[in-house]
């Protein structure tokens, strides 16, 4: 089993994240021995959902305008709908989004994020999927959209929905064992 022990892992979230896909990418990246930072617009704990119902709470370890992209060495950005649509209404988050690919570091996002991406100006001339509502938006912004369970462009890993966590998971870990690698 590889070993994740340098890779340090940011996640964005507030309120109305999808339940699945906020902790099982981070629970097999703990798993793995990485360190994951949960940071949110506040401090509160944030509240997920789970096939539309409330579904379980989740305190952040630091607030957006706190992060350092710097820091870190990959950004995983789960969906749900009110998620990433409150997050990309915050100036820090797309910042962040956008400092992430300007210092050529892995970018993950499931199901409704690519609203971050589009957001921060970053899938023009990349491949990309997402849940079937966002794909217009994201052809619009010049992505070239794929409807496959993940879709990897460089060090831009998307994914559809829920069922593609595994295969979400799985390209996250193999990018971050690549870049240690470099990197050693």
């Amino acid at each position: 089993m590889a070993d994740l022990s340098r890779a340090r892992v940011l996640m964005l979230a507030t309120d109305g994240f999808e339940q699945s896909e906020l902790f099982e990418p981070r629970k097999a990246l703990l798993d793995m021995g990485a360190a994951v930072t949960l940071a949110s617009l506040a401090s509160d704990p944030i509240t997920g959902e789970k096939g539309g119902e409330k579904g379980e709470s989740i305190t952040p370890d630091a607030v957006i305008v706190q992060v350092e992209p710097a820091d870190y060495d990959a950004l995983v950005l789960p969906g749900g709908v009110a998620n990433p649509d409150k997050l990309r209404m915050d100036r820090r988050a797309v910042e962040i989004v956008r400092e992430f690919f300007e210092a050529d570091k892995i970018v993950a996002a499931i199901c409704h994020a690519p609203w971050l991406l589009i957001e921060a100006d970053v899938v023009d001339g990349r491949r990309a999927t997402s849940w079937p509502s966002v794909r217009t938006d994201l052809a619009n912004a010049g992505a070239s959209v794929l409807d496959e369970p993940v879709v990897v462009d460089r060090k831009l890993i998307t994914s559809r929905k829920p069922a593609d966590i595994p295969a979400f998971n799985r390209a996250i870990i193999d990018c971050l064992q690549s870049e240690l690698a470099e990197a050693a």
